[in-house]
């Protein structure tokens, strides 16, 4: 890939967020667009579009310059980026690897030094926000990279997110989304102990939402989570569960770790959200958690 020219872009991992981002690359990119998922059907999500599926792993290295991946955490990362069959084993490696999934720091780095010794650069950009906001190209992505290579990748982020934040080096991009997972996870699991409180104190759910929007308890967790799913107790199947919070939790239990700090109401949420996935609410999305306030069946002491 030169300068010059209109790289091919890659895709990995069509699930509720990679496909509305790989959608939006294939809508606006000039250039050529291939992708892949483990699962042949989640390739059905391009229909329509002139991004072309490849058959494995090995053909879309063979082709693409740059790889986005959207996966569901450490270890598919690694695997995919240096298993026997990755992206990194034949003869032609991209030049860039993308990795838009939530993963450890740790890992990140790891693996951009692993691969910087096969000639492929590796930026960590997890992202943030819905799927409805990916779907529009409006999510926050967080990069981890060297200046002049957030410079070559940035235009393409661009089709995905209107936000798109270099926060350091590489492994700070999960840093920051590391960070920002943790709060929501925190801020939901207080805000059902708030809601089932006020209700059982005498204040209609509805009221209390609304009355606190108004004031210093306002946040995008109370706007989002609290009035579309913890208000109405509608949590389906298939978003964000609670075993997807307890992942990113113990990446960032795992990151304290190895920056001697300590994170208390971040090993509270884990307790929170180990219980709903233990009392029934698991595969559901994750504000369920109130669910566990409200039945008096959570958080698991310490």
């Amino acid at each position: 890939m030169t300068e010059q020219s209109t790289p091919t872009l890659g895709f990995i991992g069509l699930g509720n967020i990679g496909a509305p981002m790989c959608l939006n690359i294939a809508a606006k990119h000039p250039g050529d667009v291939i992708a892949f998922d483990m699962n042949p059907a989640a390739l059905a999500a391009l229909d329509g579009t002139k991004a072309r599926r490849a058959a494995s792993l090995a053909e879309l290295a063979g082709t693409a310059d740059i790889v986005f991946m959207s996966l569901p955490g450490s270890a598919q990362v690694e695997a995919v980026c240096l298993g026997p069959d990755g992206l990194a084993a034949g003869q032609r490696r991209p030049s860039f690897i993308v990795d838009l999934s939530t993963t450890t720091v740790a890992t990140a780095r790891n693996v951009a030094a692993r691969l910087a010794g096969l000639g492929v650069t590796f930026v960590d950009a997890p992202v943030a926000r819905t799927a409805e906001a990916a779907r529009r190209g409006e999510l926050s992505i967080m990069v981890g990279a060297s200046r002049d290579v957030f410079d070559r990748v940035a235009p393409y982020l661009r089709y995905m997110g209107s936000d798109i934040t270099l926060c350091g080096g590489v492994g700070c991009g999960q840093v920051v989304k590391l960070v920002n997972n943790a709060l929501v996870f925190e801020h939901t699991a207080a805000l059902a102990e708030m809601m089932v409180l006020g209700q059982r104190a005498g204040v209609d759910p509805a009221l209390l939402l609304d009355a606190l929007s108004k004031g210093s308890g306002d946040s995008f967790v109370l706007r989002n989570h609290g009035v579309k799913a913890m208000l109405p107790r509608v949590f389906p199947a298939g978003g964000f569960p609670p075993e997807y919070a307890l992942k990113d939790i113990s990446y960032v239990s795992a990151l304290a770790q190895d920056t001697g700090t300590s994170v208390a109401f971040v090993e509270l949420a884990h307790r929170y959200y180990d219980a709903a996935a233990r009392n029934g609410f698991g595969g559901r999305y994750f504000p369920t958690v109130i669910e566990v306030v409200d039945r008096n069946i959570g958080p698991v002491p310490a």
